[in-house]
């Protein structure tokens, strides 16, 4: 289990371990659910192009038009039908259908290629920041965290380090109150450099297990917050004297290929270890989750599909695409 390595808590690891496979299969039911836009987006259209044809360059040119309408991005949707096209030559490849089960197999490579789970915690404290536009969903999976790590008995500070708004601050302190976890914060307006650094002096001090560090996402002030985002990395990293254990973009997977600029645009403000997509329940466009992991070159690390604590779980390539194609577990 994630904490176990840490706190050596093995009661508490057995009762999570009793408690996964039944929660892995639910949350499996709702992606499940949850990709049914995308699947009607994509797949359905997958299907009806390749049914009863032969492989021809009109097929692959097709094939590539549905993938971009999906928002697999050009590059992504050209690089999964360029290794299409390879495939179906090298395994003399000649019914159409026959690609549906390669195109799946393309589509995990490509998202285990960057693939990687939230890094084990080592010294204490684990530090997670958390960047993206505001509205993506960076306070409720914060709280989603947060919920996660205290169900493996963690002790867990928040940092409203979002003093642009005083509603971010407010919205971080009720979910705070809401599942017990101390919050460090200051007014609004203040700078949100010196709200990390009393955050990891109170984590050091307190002996927290966790410190999440929320930040404003005001993309209209790109310059400014690009400053303010990596002001804010460099002290957390001077203070605790080595790098964060994780730098979370969390993108709304609702938002299709802007949430592809923004990575791009955070990528030049800190150095970012990962993604949490979350609305991915109620989207058609599912294959942003191709695009980001391709085009980022980051890990999809999170997925969120519902408002439930348990709804933000590990990204699963193969769950992802099994999902999308077939609904059913692999």
């Amino acid at each position: 289990m994630f904490w176990k390595r840490m706190f050596g808590d093995k009661s508490a690891s057995e009762k999570a371990q009793e408690a996964s496979g039944e929660q892995e299969s639910g949350f499996f039911r709702k992606l499940v659910s949850g990709l049914e836009k995308t699947k009607q987006n994509l797949v359905a259209k997958v299907e009806q192009i390749t049914s009863g044809r032969k492989v021809d360059e009109a097929l692959f040119e097709e094939l590539e038009e549905v993938l971009i309408q999906a928002d697999c991005g050009v590059a992504t949707a050209m690089f999964l039908v360029d290794q299409l096209r390879e495939r179906a030559r090298t395994e003399r490849i000649t019914e159409a259908e026959e690609l549906k089960t390669i195109l799946q197999d393309e589509m995990v490579a490509l998202l285990e290629k960057n693939a990687a789970p939230l890094k084990t915690p080592g010294e204490k404290p684990y530090v997670i920041m958390v960047v993206g536009v505001n509205g993506a969903g960076k306070t409720t999976t914060i709280a989603k965290l947060a919920h996660r790590f205290k169900q493996e008995n963690a002790k867990v500070l928040l940092a409203a380090a979002d003093t642009f708004r005083a509603a971010a601050i407010d919205q971080l302190g009720v979910w705070a109150n809401r599942l017990g976890v101390e919050l460090i914060a200051h007014q609004e307006g203040s700078d949100p450099a010196a709200v990390a650094f009393d955050a990891v002096s109170a984590a050091k001090a307190r002996g927290s297990d966790v410190l999440i560090i929320d930040t404003a996402g005001r993309l209209q002030t790109k310059v400014n917050l690009m400053a303010e985002l990596g002001k804010i990395h460099r002290v957390v990293q001077r203070e605790l004297g080595r790098d964060l254990d994780e730098v979370l973009l969390v993108v709304d997977a609702t938002t299709g290929q802007n949430a592809l600029s923004q990575g791009k645009i955070f990528q030049e403000a800190v150095p970012l270890t990962g993604i949490a997509l979350t609305k991915l329940d109620g989207t058609a466009k599912g294959g942003i989750v191709l695009a980001l992991a391709s085009e980022l070159e980051l890990a999809v690390k999170l997925v969120g599909v519902g408002e439930q604590y348990e709804d933000l779980q590990d990204f699963d390539a193969r769950a992802f695409v099994a999902a999308l194609f077939g609904g059913g577990e692999s």
